[in-house]
């Protein structure tokens, strides 16, 4: 671990990040260039004074989680979150394999979406962030680890996923998240997480084991979908997909037309927050 290379190029990143690049507002009198210490601990979900030790080269080594929370924090590029990991002692995550690395431009986007649902999956569906309207609406799993953080495991194995779909759709949501599950496979290979998440979703469901079978391979998202929320009822949405040019992540937008139903129902969402969770 370089503690005085990791500290400065804490301080040389946070620097160079404006308010505006994480959604927030620009605000009077900023004493600092970029971001404030604090703004940045709070994007990545870590104390001001754990921060605050590793740009100024005190405290223990960072783990890996706490490194990728920061890289995701100052809106790192792939390049820099590699030397990010390296300059604190570890390796650099695998790009190959899903990582809870969020493509900054994706990220940039979902930080303007702030009255609609947003969140950011990765090539396994694993929920890599979510607006707070997105959290209200499916919960946060963002804090889950392992395959318990991607929605095609949770679709299989807990039946509590599929209470947010109508009965009538389900089958077809089964369908979808094989499909694109069969994408990540044929890219990462058997030996990679996805095969790993295959051979453990065939362990433990029968229905997916008849799908797979299928070989149906396809990056599906239903243009138009209803999501039942169990105060503010069934929700028609809009959904649009963006993914990165290697298509490895994917950030997902639930919209609803002005002054539609689903529009108001939104709306009470972003009153009601996530009090059920």
């Amino acid at each position: 671990m370089n503690r005085r290379d990791l500290a400065d190029f804490l301080r040389q990143r946070r620097a160079a990040l404006q308010p505006g690049d994480l959604g927030l507002p620009a605000g009077a009198r900023r004493r600092v260039a970029g971001m404030r210490r604090e703004e940045v601990a709070q994007q990545a979900g870590m104390s001001v004074n754990y921060y605050t030790r590793l740009e100024q080269g005190r405290g223990p080594q960072p783990s890996e989680q706490m490194l990728a929370a920061v890289a995701r924090a100052l809106r790192l590029t792939a390049d820099e979150r590699d030397y990010l990991f390296r300059t604190a002692g570890h390796s650099a995550p695998d790009r190959v394999v899903a990582a809870p690395h969020v493509a900054p431009g994706l990220q940039r986007v979902m930080d303007g979406l702030a009255d609609t649902p947003a969140f950011i999956l990765s090539a396994l569906a694993e929920t890599l962030v979510a607006n707070r309207l997105a959290v209200a609406l499916l919960g946060d799993h963002t804090h889950l680890t392992g395959f318990a953080r991607s929605q095609v495991y949770r679709w299989f194995t807990d039946p509590a996923e599929r209470e947010l779909y109508p009965e009538h759709d389900r089958p077809r949501q089964s369908r979808a998240a094989v499909a694109n599950l069969r994408v990540a496979y044929g890219e990462l290979g058997p030996r990679s997480r996805a095969g790993e998440l295959v051979r453990t979703l065939q362990s433990h469901s029968g229905e997916f084991t008849e799908l797979w079978q299928r070989h149906e391979v396809a990056r599906r998202f239903e243009d138009h979908k209803t999501l039942i929320h169990p105060e503010v009822g069934a929700i028609e949405l809009d959904c649009q997909a963006l993914f990165t040019e290697d298509q490895t992540q994917t950030l997902v937008v639930l919209t609803a037309p002005p002054r539609s139903t689903g529009r108001q129902q939104l709306d009470l969402l972003a009153v009601i927050g996530a009090q059920r969770f």
